[in-house]
């Protein structure tokens, strides 16, 4: 059966899997590129989330240093808010400590745009390019690895019966599709999981003060909350708590869940007068034990997901992509098999150190402020006290904040 062939197909239009469509077309100007993705270019951004409820996501230096190189960074930063401070405190104890972007002679220690925008802005470079062709909205229902080539099978998404599956065919498939893809156990694919027994409620709210630009981590008796900057003086709230509080407190009516945010809280930023649409999502770390195999490579939530308080998820992602995207234009240049298992080994081993070390961090902070005893939280509060006192450790701390590479 005669089926197109690509050079590279990417399963995910997502985040991830739009940067990574990029950076081939920036490194490897000559591969035939596809991208396959259940939402068409016009809707993918849209329809669930939109204005007040955009979920968002913190942008640390190697994203900007990455859509720098894309050229879409000027477009990013007038639809983000920058991170000028961190307040960094455990509820009821005296340890605290702050961090302040001038200190580090930086304009801002992050930023923070919405998720919507963001997948906008790449997908509106993606739709521009003539070497990436999207195919979509396609479901993809089975991929099959072969010694020269993957064979993808695709289905039109959709209520028509007449649609048929049809299928293409790439020297390489690299699976973007984010934490929960099916995908993976059908190919077999086995991971290291740890459960939280946590979830976190995201919402954005609305305080009373403005923000000036300051992002607050607080850690409470039943878990940490983020509170983000985002422009026009709203913020993002990141609450983890146990799966059965995250299940009370998505019931609660707007006054009562923002009465015990309050009081959770406290009152740095004034009253908080409103609060968007919740959703909430059970806390785990999940990370795949192969990345790679012959024609074959996992990127993003799929091949690693962490723990939200330290905010390095993306980040990583961005590092894995760009590394990627690197060796594949390498291989291309030479005339080389880009969907070798030697290529995307080397790809692997050169990822797994920082991989490991940024989930040791996130596993860490999780685990020291999530423990009630009263030893540890001793213990963590004169960290947070004797941080104020020990430059070269707050500089080491903010680099990990920004998601620099380790």
């Amino acid at each position: 059966m005669d089926r197109q062939m690509y050079d590279v197909v990417i399963v995910g239009g997502g985040m991830a899997g739009a940067t990574l469509a990029l950076q081939l077309c920036q490194s490897a100007p000559s591969l035939s590129i596809a991208v396959i993705d259940a939402c068409s270019p016009s809707t993918a951004q849209s329809a669930q989330w939109s204005g007040y409820d955009d979920r968002s996501t913190a942008l640390g230096a190697c994203a900007q240093e990455t859509y720098c190189e894309l050229e879409v960074w000027d477009s990013l930063i007038a639809q983000a808010a920058p991170i000028k401070q961190v307040h960094v405190s455990d509820r009821g104890r005296f340890g605290v400590t702050r961090f302040h972007a001038e200190d580090h002679q930086r304009p801002a220690l992050g930023y923070v745009v919405s998720n919507r925008r963001l997948g906008q802005i790449l997908t509106d470079r993606l739709v521009q390019s003539q070497q990436i062709e999207w195919l979509c909205p396609m479901e993809v229902c089975a991929i099959e690895p072969c010694e020269q080539q993957c064979t993808v099978q695709i289905k039109p998404t959709g209520d028509n019966p007449k649609k048929k599956p049809t299928s293409v065919a790439a020297t390489l498939t690299i699976l973007c599709d984010g934490g929960r893809s099916p995908l993976l156990s059908s190919l077999g694919f086995d991971s290291v999981q740890v459960e939280y027994n946590q979830h976190a409620v995201i919402a954005n709210v609305t305080p009373s003060k403005p923000h000036r630009g300051c992002a607050y981590e607080r850690f409470t008796a039943t878990g940490p909350m983020a509170l983000l900057p985002l422009p026009k003086g709203d913020m993002a709230l990141v609450w983890t708590m146990p799966t059965e509080l995250a299940s009370e407190r998505m019931e609660l009516v707007e006054q009562d869940f923002l009465k015990e945010l309050q009081e959770t809280f406290g009152y740095r930023m004034g009253q908080f007068v409103k609060v968007g649409q919740r959703s909430s999502y059970p806390l785990s770390l999940h990370l795949l034990r192969e990345q790679v195999r012959h024609r074959l490579a996992v990127v993003g939530n799929a091949a690693h997901r962490l723990h939200p308080v330290a905010g390095q998820g993306f980040n990583l992602t961005l590092r894995d992509c760009r590394d990627l995207a690197t060796r594949i234009g390498e291989a291309a240049r030479r005339g080389q098999d880009v969907g070798a298992f030697t290529l995307l080994q080397s790809y692997s081993a050169a990822r797994r150190r920082d991989q490991l070390q940024v989930i040791d961090f996130s596993d860490s902070v999780i685990r020291l402020f999530g423990s009630y005893s009263e030893v540890v939280a001793a213990l963590r509060n004169l960290g947070l006290a004797g941080m104020e006192l020990l430059p070269t450790l707050k500089g080491w701390f903010v680099r990990r904040a920004m998601g620099e590479q380790w």
